[in-house]
């Protein structure tokens, strides 16, 4: 019986784990959400993935307030979850007219390299739109 309640244990361990925050459309919106993710994550993920989470969360919601439009109310939606095996990260915002690219630039060139860090940092990124706008996602492993 004892073998039986520690496998449930284990199993609660390892499920699934969903965080979300809403923050303004503007930078300080960014502060608010990396300072949200690193409070949750901290103890569960080793300190260079989190370091990492929390760069990847700045980058994109820096590039929903720089480029997109805001949801309804002004604001941009953030979650995250711990799954099996990795870490994903979402951004939601109003959309913008152009789809989210990696941009190639100069070294010179005093922005422009969102994407490319997020690119670097991860398994896979992408992104999906519905019917409120448009959410870019991150994957990273745990």
């Amino acid at each position: 019986m004892a073998k039986r309640g520690a496998g449930m244990n284990t199993q609660a361990a390892t499920a699934e784990r969903i965080w979300c925050v809403v923050v303004p459309h503007h930078p300080e919106g960014a502060r608010r959400a990396r300072h949200r993710l690193a409070a949750s994550l901290t103890g569960l993920i080793p300190a260079m993935t989190l370091a990492d989470a929390v760069t990847i969360t700045a980058e994109l919601v820096g590039n929903s307030v720089r480029h997109a439009s805001p949801l309804p109310g002004g604001v941009v939606r953030v979650a995250w979850r711990l799954v099996a095996g990795g870490i994903e990260i979402r951004v939601t915002d109003g959309g913008a007219a152009t789809s989210p690219t990696v941009r190639q630039v100069g070294s010179e060139s005093p922005d422009g390299r969102g994407l490319a860090i997020v690119a670097a940092l991860t398994q896979a990124w992408g992104v999906d739109r519905d019917g409120l706008g448009q959410c870019v996602w991150a994957r990273m492993p745990a």
